[in-house]
């Protein structure tokens, strides 16, 4: 049985990729900040799929040098899904940009170490989009300026981390060449496993069911579903045409803030609101709030992009828009009620 370690296994898109690597037949050794984090993981894959014994962990930092090389012992892939990801804009941007680009490295150093066949990164669309506006259509060959005026803390640091991957595979030494496939979805929706509503896609949504997102912001993005991105990063394991490629994994199309909270009124959480929030009052807010700060870049914008070849290699179809849309609002509506 082949052996997967999963960076930031306890985190949103890592518990879905280790549920869809042991659905494929893989064993899985998932990595945690703290061994305390471990039973909300196992009780939440446990949901889907029986582990089996085929489930363990390891304690790794993604500062730190210890720890690699007995994470990856006997391990012939890697999901380097770990990384920061807040809209928050920090007082110091490399509370971000450092531990997402050097722990990219550590995690590419270790794999080749180890001897290592393929690894797949997770970045982001932002990686491609950061720094325009209005309408924008990305594909494979996109990539973000990250000296734009407004490239947040963020949006740099997922670009700098798939620049510094793609540059060690171009530079490195030696026989063994590692192999290397990058994933880059959008904003990432969908049901919850653990229950954990601590991040940024399930406040959203806890916020816009609740009724305490009064307006939603005017921006359009291709947007993804947390399922989606597991099954191709599974895929892009061992599929031989995946190796050295870029793959976006969203939507064709953008949809608006506006639509989604449409979608969740229209199917009857009558508390939600479709106002849209004026761009000056925004800007106004973002002058003494991080958050809204971290926000700014995505106004005004509208990001379509080219998944032709992700479909074309994976022989794949996105997850259509609304059932993405009304299982996350179930899947955090079940937490909120004691249900899940």
């Amino acid at each position: 049985m082949k052996k997967v370690l999963v960076t930031g296994i306890s985190g949103y898109v890592g518990q879905h990729c280790a549920a869809e690597l042991l659905k494929k037949g893989y064993a899985v050794r998932g990595s945690v900040r703290s061994l305390s984090k471990t039973d909300e993981v196992v009780k939440g894959i446990s949901k889907v799929i029986d582990t089996k014994g085929n489930l363990e962990f390891c304690e790794l930092d993604l500062m730190k040098d210890e720890g690699w090389d007995k994470a990856l012992e006997g391990c012939e892939f890697l999901l380097h899904v770990a990384s920061p990801f807040v809209v928050k804009e920090p007082k110091d941007e490399n509370e971000l940009i450092k531990p997402a680009v050097e722990g990219t490295l550590r995690a590419l150093k270790g794999a080749k170490k180890a001897g290592v066949k393929r690894v797949v990164v997770t970045s982001s669309a932002v990686a491609m989009f950061g720094g325009s506006k209005g309408l924008v259509k990305i594909n494979q060959d996109s990539w973000t300026d990250v000296n734009a005026k407004n490239v947040t803390a963020y949006i740099k640091s997922k670009t700098l981390a798939e620049k510094s991957a793609w540059d060690f595979i171009k530079n490195q030494t030696g026989d063994n060449k590692l192999e290397l496939v990058v994933i880059n979805p959008g904003p990432i929706y969908g049901p919850t496993l653990t229950g954990n509503l601590a991040n940024e896609a399930m406040e959203t949504f806890k916020r816009l069911i609740s009724g305490k997102m009064p307006m939603v912001p005017q921006a359009g993005i291709v947007m993804s579903d947390v399922r989606d991105v597991a099954a191709i990063h599974v895929q892009a394991l061992e599929n031989e045409k995946a190796n050295g490629k870029r793959f976006i994994v969203t939507t064709e199309r953008a949809y608006t803030f506006q639509e989604l909270a449409q979608i969740l009124k229209s199917n009857g959480y009558s508390k939600v609101s479709t106002r849209l929030a004026p761009t000056f009052l925004l800007k106004f807010i973002a002058n003494f709030d991080a958050e809204m700060k971290g926000m700014l870049p995505f106004i005004g914008i509208t990001v379509e992009a080219d998944i032709s070849d992700t479909k074309r290699t994976f022989n794949w179809q996105p997850i259509p828009f609304e059932k993405t849309v009304l299982d996350t609002a179930k899947s955090v509506e079940d937490v909120l009620s004691g249900k899940a």
